[in-house]
């Protein structure tokens, strides 16, 4: 039988997270061929390469099973602390951990779109941290996935539905975008509505370029390939919202980022029949752990009071 050793397992994961093995070496607190050698003994034991050397070193589809099955193992480690009564938020600040011991307090790797963040997701993120150490990565719903399938994230909100293998997915409600621009830029591109002509040629702005909402919308109006108006990327959704009102172009907002600036006048929905809905997944990996449990209650409350 294959014997995985603890101290091999925590070189891969480390690896993983920092990229180098120098990197790994010092998040471990040992030399570069400590964790070389670990790697060597890890992949001799399961007759497979798990990591191609590089800059930054890559993960082979058998060391990403192993890096997914490493943080099962350090998060019900953290759990089983917690409920030995011997770690904690209290118990982690009066212990200082040797460099190799897995921190006391639970590690939780998330994914979350900017939208969700700016709008509904933070006071569930601010609840959970009084219970564990999150690292929260901002990225698209459906670009979301690929950081579960590769062992990056424990949980994520997504708009994808269908679970990634060895996870489930809840639905926690849906995010109502409607294609929004300033008064003024209203009356300059559409004072005769949002016409065919209209949308042509007035300037979008999106997120970034995986940003497909405007598209969209726009495929939805002017037909398949909607190559013709110029379009503008401003990639945080505080400015994003900043610059539609401010006039730099129209763009999909969410009615629970919107809200405010329309009751100011500082924003227009101009075709609020075209809303588009996009679903609010939690997805997270199937194993006992008390804190992701609780992690994911939080994140249901905090969506059941602002999503539709």
């Amino acid at each position: 039988m294959v014997d995985l050793q603890p101290d091999q397992l925590r070189a891969l994961e480390a690896i993983a997270a920092t990229g180098t093995f120098d990197a790994a070496a010092r998040e471990l607190g040992v030399t570069p061929s400590a964790v070389s050698q670990r790697m060597r003994a890890l992949e001799s034991a399961v007759g497979q390469v798990l990591v191609r050397r590089g800059r930054p070193a890559e993960l082979t589809p058998p060391g990403q099973v192993l890096v997914r099955h490493a943080r099962h193992l350090a998060l019900q480690q953290a759990d089983v602390l917690v409920e030995l009564g011997i770690a904690g938020p209290a118990g982690a600040r009066a212990t200082a951990p040797d460099a190799e011991t897995p921190d006391p307090l639970p590690e939780i790797t998330l994914v979350v779109s900017g939208d969700a963040l700016t709008t509904w997701a933070l006071p569930a993120l601010v609840e959970a941290s009084g219970w564990a150490r999150l690292e929260v990565l901002r990225e698209d719903e459906e670009h979301s996935i690929g950081l579960l399938r590769d062992g990056t994230a424990v949980a994520a909100v997504s708009s994808v539905a269908e679970a990634v293998p060895g996870c489930r997915s809840t639905l926690l409600g849906r995010m109502r975008y409607r294609p929004m621009a300033s008064p003024r830029f209203v009356e300059r591109w559409f004072a005769d509505g949002a016409t065919h002509e209209a949308l042509a040629v007035a300037p979008v702005l999106a997120f970034d370029r995986k940003d497909d909402l405007q598209e969209r919308y726009l495929r939805a109006r002017l037909g398949p390939d909607p190559a013709g108006p110029p379009r503008h990327y401003v990639p945080a959704s505080h400015e994003f919202l900043r610059a539609i009102e401010q006039g730099m172009g129209w763009g999909m907002l969410p009615d629970v980022q919107s809200a405010a600036g329309e009751r100011a006048g500082r924003l227009v929905g101009f075709d609020d029949a075209r809303a588009v809905d996009v679903p609010q997944h939690w997805q997270q990996w199937r194993l006992h752990s008390s804190s992701l449990d609780r992690v994911a209650a939080a994140v249901a409350r905090a969506a059941r009071a602002a999503l539709t």
